[in-house]
């Protein structure tokens, strides 16, 4: 009876270790849409260069925030009670229009089809905002327009950082600078409400890599970076915060008893011989 057991034993301890080495093996080849091996499968030939399935991803979303937002836009600029709401609007309908022909222009030279209504979820933020009047729709209008483009903003980030396709990297340069537009001018209603926005990243958004130390952190502030060699002709941009300008004298005007002299002494030059 013991050797049976002790047999028995054995046995299953052979079958768990055979499976304990099986398994990763078959949960690798099991999974599927994961790493370099998606990407290939997922990315066509152009003659821009590879367009991957992210690139086709962010070409849609392009068109799809047109469709909505410029209606939003234009409702804004009717509807809005302040300076500020209908300003942000009157960028919605300038910045999209803009991007919407970029983005046509674009899809028609990578052969792809394009919507031509808004997603459901952006439906449901246009009768949202058809419902509101006076300043909750002032609010509405704000809030609702700057998380879409906060969300938005990421991608665009990351399909201009990867992207091997050179009219999609265009295409993000051009989105890169109207939806941060867009922000700005959102933002500057005085209405986002910021710790919604926070609230809402951090509930959607993964667990970061790195974590920043617990409350209240670190007692110093870390030192600045240091770049390892900084190149004497590349100038930084400008900041956000310059100091205002400091008053400079005009340039010198010659006086009229100054003008047709000659460069060298004050005295006239000759206008000709003889």
């Amino acid at each position: 009876m013991r050797s049976i057991n002790g047999t028995g034993l054995i046995v299953a301890g052979l079958v768990a270790t055979l499976a304990a080495l099986l398994f990763p093996i078959w949960s690798y080849e099991d999974r599927s849409g994961t790493g370099l091996d998606r990407l290939d499968a997922e990315t066509v030939s152009t003659d821009f260069g590879p367009l991957s399935a992210l690139d086709r991803e962010f070409i849609t979303k392009v068109r799809l925030a047109g469709l909505w937002e410029l209606p939003a836009g234009q409702q804004a600029q009717e509807r809005g009670t302040t300076k500020a709401v209908q300003t942000a609007g009157e960028h919605l309908v300038d910045g999209h229009t803009f991007l919407d022909a970029r983005v046509r222009e674009v899809a028609t030279q990578l052969g792809l089809e394009l919507p031509n209504q808004p997603s459901s979820q952006q439906r449901d933020w246009l009768d949202e905002l058809n419902d509101a009047r006076g300043a909750p729709y002032d609010e509405r209008f704000a809030n609702i327009l700057r998380a879409a483009h906060g969300k938005v903003f990421s991608v665009v980030a990351e399909v201009r950082a990867t992207t091997r396709n050179s009219l999609v990297r265009a295409l993000a340069d051009d989105a890169n600078t109207t939806v941060l537009d867009h922000i700005t001018v959102l933002e500057d209603t005085g209405l986002v409400d910021f710790d919604d926005l926070a609230r809402d990243a951090a509930s959607a958004a993964p667990d970061p890599v790195t974590r920043s130390p617990a409350p209240p952190g670190p007692t110093n502030s870390p030192p600045p970076a240091t770049p390892v060699s900084p190149s004497p002709t590349f100038p930084l941009p400008p900041p956000v915060s310059r100091p205002k300008p400091t008053k400079t004298e005009p340039p010198h005007k010659p006086k009229e008893s100054e003008k047709g002299r000659s460069v060298k002494g004050d005295k006239p030059e000759s206008r000709g011989k003889g």
